[in-house]
């Protein structure tokens, strides 16, 4: 009765005039981010941060229009998957192996619908899941001590870059690149100064906003460029847009399978969308009697990957705000966000803001419902936002983060820094070294280095004290386990090759 009570005063902050506005508008420009190929929710997030501190939103509003973005763009990735072939993201990927077979039979607006059906039952289902377990997970989390959450640390490093990641080995620079960024600016411990080389402007850090802005949005911007702007086209023609109820009866309980596989890939730290798209594909295929199919157009094929990658992205919202620590590259983002907007999360801010918590649930599922009422009848304008030629987004993207970092911060040492930090960026991409880690280093790195100095202390020096407890071993198990796990697993992992008609 308690949660059901705090998810009312919930829909009470979510049902007002501004908030309700604002997820309406969050899900329409994360719709057409996910549409975009390339750019996906981490991207899509990560540019209109800035353009929330623009417009001097609350911690609730902000959080609100951020994450209805992020569940937009997990809607619209399927669409240049099914008509174009290319994932709109990584998760969208397993949606390619029947959603474009569909679409080349004729039956684009068949998958779509299909797919925005099957995106919908995973994403609200997995919301019930966050409003069942985050509250428990936040009340366990009070048994953490120092040496748990360092344990937890490690695992959030060893399995984020994962399966997403094609080398282990660059994943963990990454990481260690994060860790160094953090470092920079006066050690909260002992003031000393650090790595700031004279710079006053790098006494207070790096602030995390200007790294991810650069690290995403600019980054963008570098790619666009060197691709000299080439226009997007639209490969499979949409035709008409039709209610497939035969493919939906079929696929129901393919959506309720895939929901549970995807939910608990995303609760795990660092596993996210793309390992619960997968799972949820290739369990579906193992249990049906007859999948001859799969691959040749199977509507299976399309909501399983939906139904799991979407119950993911809800998924990885529990560790993001029950531990502080982000389940996926997007969370990674939000969880930004928080920070600077000093939220703290972890498990008091079930009690501390407890606002923030149930206004953002409520906002999620009445983003779910908005998105499947605009997913369908709208389908034909987002799939037009294909046609965008990318020198019509760059002045945007461009404006939104420089005008964006200005308003916080009012320095322009912070938007020199952006444009250094989107060159990295860019240079990186080039190397195949995620950016993500590097933004969890920079994040996590300060909590970490503090957590591991008080297990010191208290262990007065003792590294053991690090495994003393059966959660932390549980812990150090899985970061090695998901570290050289996806060693093994990768080669499964790769996308089949479509077969020849």
């Amino acid at each position: 009765m308690e949660t059901l009570s705090l998810l009312m005063d919930g829909f009470a902050v979510a049902l007002t005039p501004t908030t309700l506005f604002l997820a309406v508008i969050g899900c329409i420009l994360g719709t057409i981010i996910g549409a975009l190929p390339g750019l996906g929710p981490s991207n899509g997030v990560a540019i209109l941060i800035p353009l929330a501190f623009s417009l001097g939103l609350d911690a609730t509003a902000s959080l609100v229009l951020m994450t209805s973005v992020y569940y937009g763009a997990m809607y619209g990735g399927r669409i240049s998957s099914i008509l174009l072939n290319i994932p709109g993201d990584e998760p969208a990927l397993m949606t390619t192996l029947d959603g474009y077979p569909m679409a080349k039979a004729g039956r684009a607006g068949d998958a779509l619908v299909l797919s925005g059906v099957a995106t919908f039952v995973g994403a609200l289902l997995a919301t019930f899941g966050l409003i069942l377990l985050a509250p428990v997970l936040a009340r366990l989390a009070y048994k953490f001590g120092p040496a748990e959450y360092f344990a937890l640390y490690i695992l959030a490093f060893s399995t984020l870059g994962g399966i997403a990641s094609k080398n282990q080995a660059k994943a963990a620079i990454a990481a260690c690149i994060g860790l160094g960024i953090s470092m920079i600016g006066i050690d909260n411990n002992t003031s000393i100064v650090r790595f700031t080389y004279g710079n006053l402007h790098l006494y207070d850090g790096v602030d995390f906003l200007v790294a991810i802005v650069g690290l995403f949005a600019v980054t963008e911007v570098f790619v666009f460029i060197e691709s000299h702007g080439r226009d997007s086209a639209i490969g499979v023609k949409l035709g008409k847009i039709t209610i497939p109820v035969k493919d939906i009866m079929l696929c129901k309980w393919t959506m309720l399978r895939s929901t549970l596989i995807g939910f608990v890939a995303g609760i795990l730290p660092g596993a996210g969308a793309s390992l619960g798209s997968f799972l949820s594909y290739s369990a579906e295929k193992a249990i049906v009697k007859d999948n001859s199919m799969f691959g040749h157009g199977d509507p299976r094929g399309v909501a399983a990957p939906e139904a799991g990658n979407n119950a993911a992205a809800g998924g990885a919202l529990i560790p993001m705000l029950t531990l502080g620590v982000p389940g996926s590259g997007t969370t990674a983002v939000l969880l930004a966000l928080l920070m600077t907007l000093n939220i703290t999360p972890g498990p008091t801010l079930f009690t501390d803001r407890p606002d923030v918590v149930w206004g953002l649930i409520a906002s999620l599922l009445i983003a779910n419902v908005v998105l499947l009422i605009l997913n369908v009848p709208m389908v034909k304008f987002f799939v037009r936002i294909l046609t965008v030629p990318p020198w019509v987004l760059l002045p945007g993207v461009t404006m939104v983060s420089f005008v964006g970092i200005y308003s916080l911060s009012g320095s322009t040492f912070d938007l020199l820094m952006m444009i250094g930090f989107g060159a990295m960026g860019f240079f990186l991409r080039k190397l195949d070294v995620p950016t993500v880690p590097i933004i969890l280093g920079i994040l996590l790195g300060n909590r970490m280095e503090d957590n591991l100095r008080r297990a010191m202390v208290i262990s007065d020096g003792e590294w053991t004290f690090l495994f003393s407890s059966w959660i932390a071993i549980g812990f150090w198990a899985a970061a090695i386990l998901g570290f050289v796990g996806p060693m093994f697993l990768r080669g499964v992992l790769k996308k089949p090759v479509p077969p020849t008609d």
